[in-house]
Formats: structure tokens, sequence, C-alpha cells
């Protein structure tokens, strides 16, 4: 998947594993149908068997474009046939290739798993020299832990932290707020 000028490409961290709050499948239907709805491609990172199904599925129904990038082991399930997967062998390449293609990255409410996906994605863009946008739907207070840390550990450290990880309360803050955010990037 090749950047356009119909959107941003965002890479969307939601998990189906763990416990959670049975909203979890809601919200990834709703945010794909939203942003496919706006035009913005999607990047999701697969590890081992935790995709995001609802979001891929609700995003390709409203017509959105979606890229899987996941590990060798990763067996595409027959609902998601049609889907662009780019398997790449090690953790690694897989934050740098993530990091590569995002524009910017959003976190749905989900398990401290895909917390550390995009943490590791980030920083990875960090090292390479990109400052990818971050945008958390903080539903339920979900990510409030995070906003804490973002105050308290990134802004000394990081000038402008808050234009780098922002906080949403709704789907339509989440999208605004990042496409604000990239295009301001740009």
């Amino acid at each position: 998947m090749e950047p356009t000028k119909n959107g941003p490409i965002l890479a969307v961290f939601a998990s189906s594993k763990g416990p959670g709050d049975p909203e979890r499948a809601s919200l990834m239907s709703q945010t794909g149908t939203y942003f496919a709805k706006r035009r913005a491609q999607l990047v999701c990172l697969v590890e081992g068997n935790s995709i995001p199904i609802p979001l891929i599925t609700a995003a390709r129904a409203a017509g959105g474009s979606v890229q899987i990038v996941a590990d060798t082991s990763f067996v595409l399930p027959p609902a998601l046939k049609g889907v662009t997967v780019e398997a790449q062998e090690d953790q690694a390449a897989r934050f740098e290739r993530v990091s590569a293609l995002a524009d910017g990255l959003v976190a749905l409410p989900g398990s401290l798993w895909s917390a550390t996906e995009l943490f590791g994605v980030w920083s990875t863009g960090k090292t390479k020299g990109r400052n990818l946008p971050v945008v958390m739907l903080n539903r339920h207070r979900a990510f409030e832990v995070m906003r804490g840390y973002a105050a308290d550990v990134l802004s000394p450290g990081l000038p402008g932290h808050e234009r780098a990880i922002q906080f949403a309360d709704n789907i339509e803050d989440l999208w605004s707020r990042i496409s604000r955010l990239v295009s301001e990037a740009r």
C-alpha cells in the first residue's frame, strides 16, 4: 500500500485478545467504518493470532483500504480474503515497516499487548527520525495511566509532547485529532 492523496495512512492498534470491555468489537467496527468513510488507509500489526477482525471487516465494508503487517506464522482468516498481508520475520522489522507506512498511530481500548505494540512502533519511528503523532481513544478512561505518563514523564524530555500524543473521548474526536496532527506534520 502506497500513500495516496485520498487520506492519511493510519496504523490502528486494537486487540481482540485478553479480558476486556464488551464494547471492544463495537468500537473497532465503528472506528473502521468512520475512518474508511473519510478515506483513511489502515495498517494493522498482527502478531500471533491477535487480529482486529471487526476493525478490518468494517473498514473494508465501507470501501476502505487495509494492509496487515504480520509475523511469518500468520494465516489469513477466510473472512479477510483479499486483504494485503506483508510478512516480516522478526518483531523489529515489523515495527519498522509499520512506522514507515504510517502517517499517524491510533490506539483503541484493548490490551496491554496492543499498547506495547504501539509503543514499539512509535519508538522505532523516533529512532528513524519519524515523529508519528499518536492519538488514543480514552473511552471509559482506558488510557488514563498513559495520559498521566505523558504528562509526568514525557513532558520534561519530549518538547511538544502534547502535539505528539493526544487523547480522545469518542471516535469523532479521535478522527479530528489524528487527521489534524497528520495534516500539520505533512
